[in-house]
């Protein structure tokens, strides 16, 4: 029942991709992107870094600013299809994307971070012709305010335009599905949701109406976003918001962290080292209470309430100091904790430990960066990827598709359709409202559709055919 079946996706010419910055984020992307076969060309300043980077990846190497025009014209700009540019800088990121523009019209992605231009995003992108502005914090920050807002999900990921969600959880001792199978709580519950993959020690299978749930198993939905409360309710989870939390760290992820929860009526405290810093997230964010301290000391920590408070999240720049948090706070109080990792590496270590729920920016990143590269890679402009979201370590794939012409995947009963194995239907959004699809149901022009496999690589949705 648990395993994977590899079956061969439509070939594909590789795309032509300029990476700029070989930072964290510039890693992450030279590694997914090579995955996907797409050739990489990587700048960057530090000539230990290309080194390194061009010794693991079998990708070409150049040395200098990627902002400038001979170094582009040496990366291969003149037949690229894509320029990412990931440096530290934000004014770097967009002068290599305006240069790019002006040799080749090739398309062009920056990572913003800083909030004053992050509320301009749509205004930058739109005059200086970006395809897409990336921004690793406010990714993470979004995410972590979905997580809390349903605190008894390990994960949550939107789709359909906000109109449904993908929510993981663990079955935990007395919950009423253990023993059950995915056809038995169809048949006695009317939820509106679907079951679509379930991991069970470190492996993953695509939920069919036979398999039998077992304590301890990571179990992912579908539903309709209003009623994730309501499901998880059912499945005997905890399903209201967190009323507080208290974030150590003070970081840009916490800031656009604590401006979600304020908007949605959470209260939150920060603990950051640096004055100054706390200085200007008093004046930004005047409804939050700003402690200067080290939020790494146990004393503060039980001066300000963890044991009490009902979110905890660490949000330093150190990966060790952000589990140590959490390991503590699960040891002292009840509150739903989520942990980001931005690093990659000893992720087995990491999964063997109860870190609560688990963030990884980059990996946020990437997901909406690949979405694009496939959607590019395809000759045809329709039915392309509208969302991305991978599952369990990457072993499972949550693809958007819309459906925008006619193919051999419309007008039929989906019952009739001859998909691949290891593969699930999950939602068909129609004029945003929410199908579950059954066996007569049929996919049509102008809708939406997401689908669940451990296949790697589909970009249209005539790949889920056999």
């Amino acid at each position: 029942m648990f395993g994977f079946n590899h079956h061969n996706i439509r070939s594909k010419p590789p795309l032509k991709c300029i990476i700029v910055g070989s930072g964290k984020v510039g890693s992450a992307l030279v590694d997914v992107l090579t995955k996907e076969g797409n050739d990489i060309t990587l700048i960057d300043q530090d000539p230990s870094r290309v080194e390194e980077m061009t010794d693991y990846y079998d990708i070409m190497g150049i040395v200098g600013n990627g902002a400038s025009f001979h170094v582009q014209q040496d990366a291969g700009i003149d037949d690229a299809d894509l320029l990412i540019a990931v440096t530290e800088s934000d004014e770097l990121n967009l002068l290599c994307c305006t240069v790019a523009n002006q040799v080749r019209n090739c398309s062009t992605i920056a990572r913003v971070r800083t909030p004053d231009y992050s509320v301009e995003a749509n205004f930058l992108r739109e005059r200086l012709g970006l395809a897409m502005i990336i921004n690793p914090e406010l990714s993470a920050a979004r995410e972590i305010s979905r997580l809390l807002t349903l605190p008894g999900a390990l994960e949550v990921t939107r789709f359909a335009h906000g109109q449904a969600q993908l929510v993981r959880i663990k079955l935990m001792h007395g919950s009423p599905l253990i023993g059950m199978t995915v056809a038995e709580y169809a048949q006695t519950h009317t939820d509106p949701m679907l079951f679509c993959a379930i991991e069970r020690n470190d492996k993953v299978a695509i939920a069919s109406g036979n398999f039998l749930f077992r304590e301890g198993d990571i179990v992912a939905f579908v539903c309709e976003y209003k009623s994730s409360g309501l499901c998880l309710s059912h499945l005997g989870i905890a399903s209201g918001a967190v009323k507080n939390c208290l974030i150590v760290g003070g970081g840009r992820s916490a800031y656009y962290l604590a401006k979600n929860l304020l908007a949605n009526h959470i209260s939150v405290k920060i603990i950051e080292r640096d004055m100054k810093r706390c200085e200007f997230l008093s004046e930004a964010l005047p409804e939050a209470l700003i402690i200067h301290g080290d939020g790494t000391d146990e004393s503060l920590l039980y001066e300000e309430e963890l044991e009490t408070t009902e979110a905890f999240v660490p949000l330093t720049g150190m990966d060790e100091e952000n589990i140590i948090l959490t390991l503590h706070a699960k040891q002292v109080s009840s509150a739903k904790v989520v942990t980001k990792v931005n690093r990659f590496s000893f992720k087995d270590v990491i999964r063997s430990l109860d870190l609560g729920s688990v963030i990884y920016p980059r990996y946020l990143t990437a997901e909406a960066i690949i979405a694009y590269a496939r959607a590019r890679r395809e000759s045809l402009a329709s039915n392309k990827i509208v969302t991305l979201s991978q599952l369990y370590d990457q072993q499972v794939e949550c693809i958007e598709f819309s459906v925008d012409e006619q193919s051999r995947v419309t007008g039929t009963p989906i019952r009739e359709l001859r998909l691949k194995p290891d593969l699930i239907i999950t939602f068909i959004n129609r004029h945003g409202k929410v199908l579950f699809p059954l066996g007569n149901d049929t996919i049509e022009v102008g809708d939406s559709v997401m689908v669940v496999t451990t296949h790697k690589g589909f970009s249209d949705i005539l790949d889920i055919l056999a």
